[in-house]
């Protein structure tokens, strides 16, 4: 009988675990054929189990591990903070002796140093004046060097001005953001592989374009930082004064036809003059008859007179 009984017992304590174990693999499926947006969102930070200000992940490790990874960690920060990100900005305004020299000389050191031209402009106000503006861009370890050979193509400089703009914080934030995000596309991958419904595939194909249209903004932010730094703006106006000789304008002497047109002119200011006493005399010559037998008649009287007085 107590065996019959410890035999009883023992197959209703194997049913009863058999019962609950089919039970937990029937709830898992059930949570396994759901999606929610937020799991990946959640998964993807628990997956961050550490993050620091440099935007380095440390997963999850022994302590004597996780110890030398807050070493490596702390090695990083220093060389973040010893690496600065700085955009570079200059503008000099300077005089030249020979402008054409001077824009020829500042484009080969350009070229030498692996930069290239972004702009340029050539101004001739009058034939005394030429100015012009030249806008470069040199890589950063070469910046202070091209400064220094483009004030030695001036004469004088008239002004240096140079700034400067920090932007590694900027940088570190989009780094460490972008780590979070490239973790939450990867469990939605994970998600999308695994899903099953086609509802779930939608919401899941949803967030996850989301997540790298996010993750294509962070990139291409990152990428115009690294360009604005690794590449230093130079704008440079320079201007050049000339001092004119003028020569002997052999054009404008033009002797002989000179002489022949003062000829000419003469010529017709004589026949002119002969044509109006013509048109003169012979158009009033009926005045003139009749003032010159007036004049006779009394010249001829006066002197009748005369002989009288005799």
């Amino acid at each position: 009988m107590k065996k019959g009984f410890l035999l009883l017992l023992l197959a209703s304590l194997f049913m009863t675990a058999c019962s609950s174990n089919s039970n937990e693999a029937k709830s898992s499926e059930n949570s396994a054929g759901s999606y929610d947006s937020s799991i990946a969102s959640d998964q993807g930070k628990m997956e961050l189990s550490r993050e620091d200000s440099s935007g380095e992940i440390a997963m999850e490790m022994p302590n004597e591990d996780f110890a030398n990874a807050d070493k490596a960690v702390n090695s990083d920060d220093i060389n973040i903070t010893t690496d600065r990100m700085i955009i570079h900005q200059a503008q000099l305004q300077v005089k030249v002796k020979n402008f054409e020299k001077a824009q020829l000389n500042i484009e080969k050191k350009v070229k030498g140093y692996g930069g290239y031209v972004v702009e340029s402009n050539t101004y001739r106000e009058t034939d005394e004046t030429v100015s012009g503006t030249i806008i470069v861009r040199i890589p950063e370890k070469y910046f202070q060097t091209f400064l220094n050979d483009a004030e030695e193509q001036a004469a004088e400089v008239l002004s240096r001005n140079v700034t400067g703009q920090d932007v590694t914080e900027e940088y570190v934030d989009l780094e460490s953001r972008l780590k979070s995000k490239r973790a939450v596309e990867k469990r939605l991958l994970d998600f999308m592989t695994d899903a099953k419904k086609t509802e779930d595939l939608l919401k899941i194909s949803s967030d996850l374009a989301k997540v790298q249209e996010e993750i294509e903004v962070l990139v291409g932010r990152m990428k115009y930082l690294e360009n604005q730094t690794s590449f230093s703006t130079i704008e440079i106006y320079m201007t050049e004064t000339r001092v004119i000789i003028p020569g002997i304008d052999n054009k404008n002497l033009n002797t002989w036809e000179k002489t022949k047109k003062q000829f000419v002119d003469s010529m017709n200011f004589i026949l002119s003059a002969c044509s109006a006493l013509v048109v003169f005399f012979v158009g009033n010559l009926p005045v003139i008859v009749i003032l010159l037998i007036m004049v006779g008649a009394v010249f001829f009287l006066i002197r009748k007179r005369k002989r009288k007085d005799l």
